[in-house]
């Protein structure tokens, strides 16, 4: 088997996509890999043309050495029908795999577009395209545009074979070979009327399969609440007629598919009995002689497949272009947080971040709190201190604004770890480790300090136990100690964590209090809670009422000064 020699996937830097159009956007997918398409385009001319010089081959044994009883003539062409056949082999055998390489590159290429896109982008693209679609689109639009550069090379070598076969006709019979020459662009035009019709409603069942999937998506994720409130019959009802939805728009595909499929078969068998019977009453009139009439017969048999090869490039092209025009619908939301034109480089060591919209500051090695009278404006403040919104001019880094530093190194430097954890599916160990190697000793530290060495000794595979998806299997205590194992994992330089024990009972609580300090001991940290046991345990706390700070100091102080952090926290103990 040959082997040609291929990048890995996924590449390092997928490039910046042309999005002006879904056609431009397939063009820039090609020049992209251009020199992988020249050569498989090379491969293909070299498959099918060899194809169409096999009859020339077969014509000229018949008539040099059959007729004309040469032996010579006879061992000679049958050599060139064997070279033709091996030369045919290797072409296909190098094509088909280039056209495989192709395909995964331009479909991963997509892929990792996509990838990118939703990992700058934020809550914005979930907010305008359902997270089911996306997902669709990955599965489905991708591969479809990954087809049409799979079959290019059959449709490069369709087009070389017609030319060469045409001037061959001309060369031997000028009224045979216009037919073909003219003929086969005249039958494969009249399968264009049936383009637009297709294109439209591709596009429309992919519309609707999108929004299918997406209710799918959304059920599976709230089942047990369609449960409790007894709403699986609602749901049972709208899936049916979104699904009716889709199966009728796929019927209409039908139609225009049909068309295009039955050309394949109907076109080809019309241009095959021409030539056929204008050959053989050639022969009969003495113009040709028989071995031409059998390469003739061959020439008709083989334009069949070049014919059908076009329309399929026709039908695999329009696909691509209806998911081009998905994959765009992802990639033209615009994040929420964008790059500043000149980013500043990252300072080497964080001194402060302060929020000049509440008057929260965080100094360096400094564990500090704060307490808001609503979750949503604690949510709201590490959004903006972790620049997960759009307008931080205000939160200062350094004293310098954090926009103009760069959305990467921000990323890198502090982490917001949400009230809400999110698990993915996968190794234990891969997923308490999303920065650098795993560390088993890291890890279990990790753990230790979240309070979270019971739930590993619970499962008999341990760190290489697999998550089930969304960590559906933990509670949701679990899911929130893990998640913060996770984030001690990345020992980042500033940390903000949202209410980190919310869902833990208090005997963990405490603990949680205690190791954490202790796990961030020399770095920032900053979490919004509003618990008593993590207070005490702060170098300081703000207490912000309407958004703005009112009070700080100690737990302590502030219990014996502060009414209004007593009303929020005490409160809170009560409950």
């Amino acid at each position: 088997m040959l082997h040609l020699p291929y990048h890995e996937l996924p590449v390092d830097e997928p490039g910046t996509p042309d999005q002006r159009s879904p056609m431009r956007y397939l063009v820039w997918l090609a020049r992209q890999q251009k020199w992988a398409l020249t050569l498989n385009a090379l491969f293909g001319i070299g498959w099918m043309v060899s194809q169409a010089l096999l009859w020339a081959a077969v014509g000229a044994a018949i008539d040099h050495g059959v007729v004309d009883r040469s032996v010579r003539e006879l061992f000679l062409w049958v050599g060139v029908v064997m070279a033709l056949g091996l030369f045919q082999a290797v072409c296909g055998a190098l094509r088909h795999q280039l056209a495989v390489t192709n395909w995964m590159s331009a479909t991963y290429r997509t892929i990792q577009l996509i990838g990118r896109h939703i990992s700058t982008t934020g809550t914005a693209l979930t907010d305008k395209i359902p997270a089911g679609d996306v997902v669709n689109t990955v599965a489905a639009d991708a591969m479809r545009i990954g087809g049409a550069y799979d079959s290019f090379a059959r449709f490069s070598g369709a087009v070389a074979s017609w030319i060469v076969v045409s001037f061959i006709l001309l060369s031997t019979s000028v009224e045979l070979g216009l037919i073909v020459l003219l003929g086969v662009p005249i039958l494969a035009s009249l399968t264009t009327p049936l383009m637009k019709p297709l294109h439209t409603t591709q596009a429309a069942q992919r519309e609707v399969a999108g929004r299918l999937a997406a209710m799918g998506s959304d059920t599976v994720a709230g089942l047990r609440i369609l449960r409790g409130v007894g709403g699986e019959d609602v749901f049972l009802g709208n899936y049916k007629r979104q699904s009716g939805l889709v199966r009728k728009a796929g019927i209409r595909i039908a139609n225009p598919q049909a068309g295009l499929e039955s050309g394949q078969v109907l076109l080809p068998a019309i241009l095959t009995t021409i030539v056929t019977f204008l050959a053989a009453k050639n022969v009969m009139n003495g113009t040709l002689q028989a071995g031409q009439l059998v390469a003739f017969f061959g020439y008709a048999t083989f334009l069949t497949t070049p014919l059908r090869t076009a329309i399929e490039y026709v039908i695999s092209t329009t696909r691509a272009y209806v998911g081009a025009g998905r994959v765009l619908r992802i990639l033209r939301i615009a994040p929420l947080v964008g790059e500043p034109p000149n980013p500043l480089a990252w300072p080497a060591t964080i001194t402060s971040l302060q929020d000049c919209e509440s008057g929260i500051v965080v100094r360096s090695a400094q564990c500090v709190a704060y307490v808001t009278e609503t979750p949503a404006e604690a949510a709201e403040i590490a959004d903006r201190m972790g620049r997960y919104v759009a307008n931080v001019d205000r939160v200062l880094l350094n004293g310098v604004a954090l926009s103009q530093f760069s959305v990467r190194d921000t990323r890198a430097h502090i982490l917001v770890s949400e009230v809400e954890p999110r698990l993915f599916s996968g190794e234990l160990r891969y997923e308490l480790t999303t920065r650098g190697t795993p560390d088993d000793g890291a890890i279990l530290r990790a753990l230790e300090a979240s309070s979270a060495l019971d739930i590993l000794d619970a499962l008999e595979e341990g760190l290489d136990t697999l998550v089930e998806e969304r960590g559906r299997s933990f509670s949701g205590g679990q899911r929130q100690r893990l998640s913060l194992a996770r984030a001690l994992l990345t020992e980042t330089e500033l940390l903000i964590l949202v209410e980190p024990t919310s869902a833990v009972d208090t005997h963990t609580e405490g603990r949680i209090a205690q190791r954490l300090t202790e796990a961030r001991r020399g770095r920032m940290t900053l979490i919004a809670t509003t618990s008593p046991l993590v207070l005490e345990k702060m170098d300081l706390i703000f207490v912000l009422v309407k958004g703005r700070v009112v009070d700080q100091g100690t737990h302590s102080s502030l219990l014996a000064d502060s009414q209004a952090y007593r009303q929020i926290v005490l409160r809170e103990e009560s409950l």
